[in-house]
């Protein structure tokens, strides 16, 4: 993958056109492919062979690229591990992916994990490596078949999995993507709030523009909102991508403002969670931009169905992209007609190989050429998808199926909700009902009263949240998505 990422591009004439675009100047692909080969050059003079493991806690930046590229082009395996993670948990995902190395920030981490044979860290040992190597590097012949890179899933349900991904993946999901719905071009410079370290920020940030010969705006900050709208401001990205959470943020930070922070912006992109109908319209009328919401996974590497422009239907996945394919299917994996709400399976040519060292989670998830997403979805006559929750989300109240994707979605439609959740919790007889966590908009005082006949008034009555529970804000994965789990467990709901 680094001949078609780096190589290809300064082999073409293009060495000159940037490749990352950061606040203390551009890297063109010519330094790109430089630095990478110098990073690739330094592992294996430490040591590192092909087909290991190369952990990576870097924030977002060009050694980050660097060494992510250059460990595949030694034919080694990079392993992107999530910079907000806490010390047990980045012990978990260092010892049990066996890393022979570990490129790392230390003012990310109190200890860089005894299991780890080598370490080198950003600003001292690691630059020095750089340094002493070699500008120049062939790739190792990898083929198709062999692994490229690991990611560990974001954790909506627990411990993190490791997932396996081979040289051929990126080609055969971001491919499609580039070309059905952003329309990539080398003019084009990308900036995701969703961090490298993540699937859908890797491919934002990596994979996407490095394949299009285009650019990618690079910040060692985790986006806040202001951070955000100054990113924006400053470099002018022509390609947005985000997650629900952070669109509401911002347009609760536009509102009432004149300026036009994301005028530079031609498409902004939604994934990690669905997009409510209410958000995309407050987006869209707040900044004239069109947000293209899609699904995605980090088992298939990227979006694999998504809205396009012009065409997009609020509250919707869109369609399949590619030569990408899905089932609607019931508890016995039998197809369900369209209109007809079931869990997702998708088949697709960049599906991960397997979780590692988790057999038994891997043959729940992964059937024959099947993936089995664990999302409800619905498919409509024309082929549009349309989130139903999760399948250990739902539940039944007096009997009948609940959504909570539903009930949060007319939540977020009145003008005090920034952010909910719903989940499912006990009456004192014991019987399940929604609860609803929400988080107010600044300085609004809106009470649990309001708030139920608000949606009573647009859903059937059984749905609406017996409980209203006011929070400064919910608990998520590093890419955004609701871990309802913790909201149970916070409720006794477990």
């Amino acid at each position: 993958m680094a001949v078609p990422l780096v190589d290809r591009h300064v082999q073409e004439g293009r060495g000159s056109r940037p490749a990352l675009r950061l606040e203390r100047g551009n890297v063109c692909y010519a330094e790109l492919q430089a630095l990478t080969n110098r990073a690739g050059n330094a592992l294996r003079e430490i040591g590192v062979l092909a087909e290991q493991r190369v952990a990576i806690l870097l924030p977002d930046g060009p050694e980050f690229v660097a060494t992510f590229i250059g460990a595949m082009k030694i034919g080694a395996v990079p392993v992107p591990m999530n910079t907000a993670a806490r010390q047990p948990e980045l012990e978990l995902m260092l010892e049990d992916s066996r890393a022979r190395a570990l490129v790392f920030d230390d003012r990310l981490v109190r200890s860089p994990g005894r299991c780890v044979p080598i370490r080198l860290a950003l600003g001292a040992s690691f630059d020095a490596a750089l340094e002493r190597a070699s500008p120049d590097l062939e790739a190792f012949p990898t083929g198709v078949d062999e692994p490229c890179y690991w990611l560990y899933s974001s954790g909506t349900t627990g411990r993190p999995k490791g997932v396996v991904h081979l040289h051929g993946d990126m080609l055969a999901c971001v491919t499609p993507y580039a070309e059905q719905v952003v329309s990539i071009e080398p003019d084009d410079s990308t900036f995701s709030v969703a961090r490298l370290f993540f699937s859908y920020g890797l491919v934002n940030s990596l994979f996407l523009p490095l394949l299009a010969g285009a650019s990618a705006v690079l910040t060692p900050r985790r986006p806040d909102v202001n951070h955000t709208l100054e990113v924006v401001q400053r470099f002018r990205p022509t390609l947005f991508f985000s997650v629900p959470t952070s669109y509401a943020q911002l347009t609760a930070a536009m509102a009432g403002s004149s300026e036009r922070p994301f005028a530079s912006v031609r498409l902004a992109v939604s994934a990690g969670e669905p997009l409510p109908e209410p958000l995309y319209r407050r987006w869209r009328d707040m900044t004239g931009v069109e947000v293209l919401d899609g699904l995605g996974s980090t088992e298939v590497g990227y979006i694999f169905c998504s809205n396009l422009a012009g065409r997009a239907r609020p509250g919707s996945s869109g369609t399949l992209l590619g030569d990408h394919e899905a089932r609607v299917v019931d508890e016995f994996g039998h197809d369900l007609p369209d209109g007809q709400a079931g869990e997702l399976w998708v088949k697709a040519s960049s599906t991960a190989l397997f979780y590692w060292n988790q057999r038994e989670r891997t043959k729940q998830v992964f059937w024959g050429e099947w993936l089995r997403t664990g999302d409800r979805y619905i498919r409509d006559a024309d082929g549009y998808f349309w989130y139903q929750g999760r399948n250990n989300d739902v539940f039944k109240v007096s009997g009948q199926w609940v959504s909570p994707l539903e009930i949060e979605s007319c939540l977020l439609t009145h003008p005090d909700v920034l952010e909910c959740a719903v989940i499912d919790a006990s009456d004192a007889d014991g019987l399940m009902k929604p609860k609803a966590f929400v988080v107010r908009r600044p300085g609004s005082s809106v009470r649990a009263p309001e708030l139920q006949a608000h949606v009573k008034e647009r859903l059937q009555p059984y749905k609406y949240p017996r409980w209203v529970e006011f929070v400064d804000d919910l608990p998520k994965t590093a890419s955004g998505k609701v871990q309802r789990f913790r909201l149970r467990e916070a409720t006794g709901a477990v």
